[in-house]
């Protein structure tokens, strides 16, 4: 009787803890396929339109190498005009730029990278702006395919589709790999998809064309940004594009004009880096379902829905893995692991076959997935936090400041912010 009773308990443990995994496996699952079907039928626009084009970016300290091939990749794009908007300390990239015929310097002075975007975009008679890392190395024809989508005059901005570049231009680390496969995650699934809708949440900044004067009238609102009273420094891209769709323009992304840009290649600048990331995006995806005008927008509001909850749901894995093992349910555990490699391997499918050698670190992938909704668990907590954390630049005391390294670290007290001056 004792051995019927314990055989009962075991069984009930096993579908208690198989019931709730199931049950949210179905709903992720679910929500993926409503990314995944609508971005089946994406396919990006085609037509001979053309117009002006400015090329404008922001330049901070850039490595000489990656800034000298990323130029060379412009001018071969042929824009009407480029502008390089140079922090005034980096002398080394202002002489670079200056050995070049086509490229138009402008110095600024003042710390951050949202009043350099906005002084090159003041700066453009062009109808549309492209904005471009500094690192960012284009493929041939990206400027006109970026352009094609401006026939509609509905769309205020198109975004690139993107890949990870070596840091040191030969072998990639495991580290930018796994950037490189969470970049095809979003233009395989939930890119394409919302680009159906015409309403893309965050046109990378790596590189995104906007309708000239659309900036110009939001030059305002973009520099002002704040969140809960603090403003904000980093996340760019998503201020611009959510500005854009509050408008009443649309956003479109041109998947077959690809750019290349490096990430951090160590542990420490992977996380920092999404860190950041997920602190824009949860102030800037709270702050759009608050003030309602993304629910014009039902499929994308969805999504931000999802984003904002999905990290979190993730977590029930680990601690259904833990528990089946405390409670020496190996079978579970065992499924549980299975499971997760063949899942996550159907995912990134498109990734594998681009890139088979990353089979390899899928186990890696796996692992860094589930590290990934404590980082965004943790950037929530500290949302109110503005440091660039990859750059010398932090909000202190309500005002955008340079920072040392230790200071960016919370070693030191802030410099003074320089004088907000122009050239």
């Amino acid at each position: 009787m004792l051995s019927l009773w314990n055989s009962i308990a075991s069984s009930l443990s096993f579908t208690a803890l198989l019931i709730p995994i199931g049950i949210l496996g179905f709903i992720r699952w679910g929500m993926w396929l409503l990314k995944r079907i609508p971005a089946m039928f994406y396919r990006p626009i085609r037509n001979s339109y053309d117009t002006t084009a400015t090329l404008i970016t922001p330049v901070y300290k850039e490595d000489p190498v990656l800034f000298r091939r990323a130029i060379d990749s412009w001018i071969a794009n042929t824009p009407d005009r480029i502008i390089a908007v140079i922090d005034v300390t980096d002398t080394v990239c202002i002489e670079i730029a200056r050995t070049y015929a086509e490229v138009e310097v402008m110095l600024i002075d003042i710390p951050g990278k949202r009043p350099a975007l906005a002084m090159g975009v003041d700066a453009s008679t062009t109808d549309i702006v492209v904005l471009v890392d500094s690192d960012v190395i284009w493929e041939p024809d990206v400027l006109a395919k970026v352009k094609m989508p401006f026939a509609d005059p509905k769309i205020g901005g198109v975004g690139t589709r993107q890949n990870m570049y070596p840091t040191d231009g030969k072998r990639a680390t495991i580290w930018e790999r796994l950037a490189d496969i969470y970049l095809d995650i979003r233009y395989t699934d939930e890119v394409p998809a919302t680009t159906l809708f015409k309403a893309v949440s965050c046109l990378s900044g790596r590189t995104a064309a906007y309708r000239t004067q659309v900036l110009q009238m939001l030059r305002e609102p973009f520099l002002n940004e704040t969140f809960n009273g603090h403003p904000c420094m980093s996340g760019d891209d998503k201020r611009y594009t959510c500005l854009v769709l509050q408008s009443g323009y649309r956003t479109w992304n041109q998947l077959d004009a690809r750019v290349y840009s490096t990430f951090k290649p160590d542990f420490r600048g992977f996380v920092k880096q999404r860190i950041r990331w997920s602190r824009n995006s949860f102030r800037s995806d709270l702050r759009a379902l608050w003030q309602g005008w993304v629910w014009k927008y039902p499929y994308l509001a969805l999504m931000l829905i999802d984003k904002t909850i999905a990290p979190f749901t993730l977590l029930l894995g680990p601690i259904v893995l833990v528990l089946s093992v405390l409670t020496g349910n190996w079978p579970l555990a065992l499924a549980l692991i299975i499971w997760w490699h063949v899942s996550r391997a159907f995912k990134i499918l498109p990734h594998l076959i681009r890139k088979p050698a990353d089979w390899l670190i899928l186990p890696a992938y796996i692992g860094i997935t589930y590290y990934m909704s404590l980082v965004k668990g943790y950037a929530l907590f500290t949302i109110n936090e503005h440091k660039w954390l990859t750059r010398a630049v932090a909000v202190v005391d309500g005002k955008v400041t340079r920072v040392s390294e230790a200071e960016q670290e919370g070693k030191a007290a802030p410099e003074p912010a320089l004088a907000p001056t122009t050239n």
